[in-house]
């Protein structure tokens, strides 16, 4: 999935992405309040996880501002404001949960999966499944059937997006969105080679991915 951070503290933003990233999701940095409101504008995300005190515009205008908008995205707000009135305020302007620093890495990364459950559909579970096709998400691991593969990490996210809408149809342009950030350089034919990766490896899956030529790509059930 892909993620926004928006957080000044550089150490503390080096490793949220580091482990962000280590679970496979695509992460775009930034540090100024302002910037991040004007990324957030014309970027749709999966998940934000929000700072409240940064330069430029601080993290509340920024929530304020995308829920005007009409942004439905997660937003998970991350402070040293422990006081209860902040927090009231934070989810009054539409946060969906809160995070007061320092917190322990373990507790972010399952909060962010339960907000990212929670956009790809509701699902009370770390396993989406499709077919025979079982993704776990809490130690990212796949099995098919009885067998486990082994995915690398934009495998890994690639399937997640298709599996966590079957019979979905996304476009080029959206897995592009989704799997790559603002500073890496992509070719041009990068979502077809990742794709070409996972098929191989669910060869035999009752589940596979469905070519809809001029449109997209869907992950379908056998018999769905």
């Amino acid at each position: 999935m892909r993620i926004f951070l928006v957080e000044d503290t550089h150490d503390v933003g080096e490793a949220i992405c580091r482990r962000f990233q280590q679970a496979g999701h695509t992460v775009d940095w930034e540090t100024d309040g302002q910037a991040a409101s004007d990324i957030l504008s014309f970027t749709e995300y999966d998940l934000v996880v929000l700072d409240v005190m940064l330069p430029g515009r601080d993290g509340f205008s920024i929530l304020k501002k995308m829920r005007q908008s009409g942004s439905g995205v997660p937003v998970l707000i991350l402070t040293a404001r422990s006081e209860i009135d902040d927090r009231v305020g934070a989810l009054d302007l539409g946060a969906d949960d809160y995070l007061v620093k320092p917190f322990d890495f373990r507790e972010l990364e399952a909060r962010a999966r339960v907000l990212l459950r929670r956009r790809a559909g509701g699902e009370a579970t770390n396993l989406i499944t499709c077919g025979d096709v079982v993704l776990d998400l809490s130690n990212r691991s796949v099995t098919v059937g009885r067998r486990e593969v082994q995915l690398k990490r934009r495998e890994m996210a690639l399937l997640e997006i298709l599996a966590s809408r079957p019979g979905k149809v996304f476009s080029k342009e959206e897995l592009l969105d989704r799997l790559f950030g603002f500073d890496e350089e992509v070719g041009e034919n990068a979502v077809e080679l990742y794709v070409g990766r996972l098929r191989k490896k669910l060869e035999g899956a009752t589940a596979r991915i469905v070519t809809q030529r001029g449109i997209g790509y869907q992950l379908v059930a056998d018999g769905a």
